[in-house]
């Protein structure tokens, strides 16, 4: 995938005020789906949020690549689902050279010292977090927001991470404070969920 085949403007970081408090929400989107439209939406909504970023990555390190879709498309479709202003579809990460998550995040720490940010990520990816490299340097950078996805509800009790990190879980009811907590510290937010998958959608495709 050649830089020049993404408009410029999804390269660049978005522009966040100081104080602002951002979801940061990253995933292949390989397509983008009302799924993933829906946990964007709770978790604005849950967490008081001023912006989120939707970070179109260059590719899962977990996932093969054999039908991953050209950034640039990701990027268009994602933009199509979308129509809440305080969402930002991004893809900065392709600049950055980085696959993995835990680099992302301390750069992205680093750029934006004056404003809070949240981890976000489907209860469906809680499961296979302890795959992540330095999984627990993610947990230790944001806090992190687990937002419900069907079959994954009981995830908060089982998984490595949550168990892993039971001492520093926020009850969701305190969740618009969540980004006042200094990592690790997370919530497991439960909500309407959407049944939409990018697996079951390629396949059909």
């Amino acid at each position: 995938m050649l830089k020049e085949e993404v408009d410029q403007r999804y390269l660049r970081m978005p522009h966040a005020e100081r104080g602002m408090v951002v979801g940061l929400f990253g995933g292949s989107f390989n397509p983008p789906h009302e799924g993933h439209a829906l946990v964007a939406e709770i978790a604005i909504r849950r967490l008081g949020l001023d912006q989120l970023w939707w970070m179109v990555t260059p590719g899962n390190p977990l996932k093969s690549r054999n039908h991953l879709a050209p950034l640039a498309e990701r990027i268009a479709l994602s933009e199509q689902i979308l129509h809440n202003p305080r969402i930002k579809v991004t893809a900065f990460e392709q600049t950055l050279g980085m696959s993995y998550t835990a680099n992302t995040l301390a750069h992205v720490k680093a750029r934006n010292r004056h404003v809070h940010f949240i981890w976000i990520m489907g209860a469906d990816s809680l499961n296979t977090f302890h795959r992540w490299q330095k999984w627990q340097e993610i947990a230790q950078t944001f806090p992190i927001a687990v937002i419900d996805r069907p079959g994954s509800t009981l995830s908060y009790l089982s998984a490595k991470m949550a168990k892993t990190f039971h001492y520093a879980r926020v009850d969701e009811d305190d969740a618009r404070v969540l980004w006042k907590k200094r990592a690790p510290a997370w919530t497991f937010i439960h909500g309407p969920r959407s049944t939409l998958s990018s697996t079951a959608l390629r396949a059909a495709q």
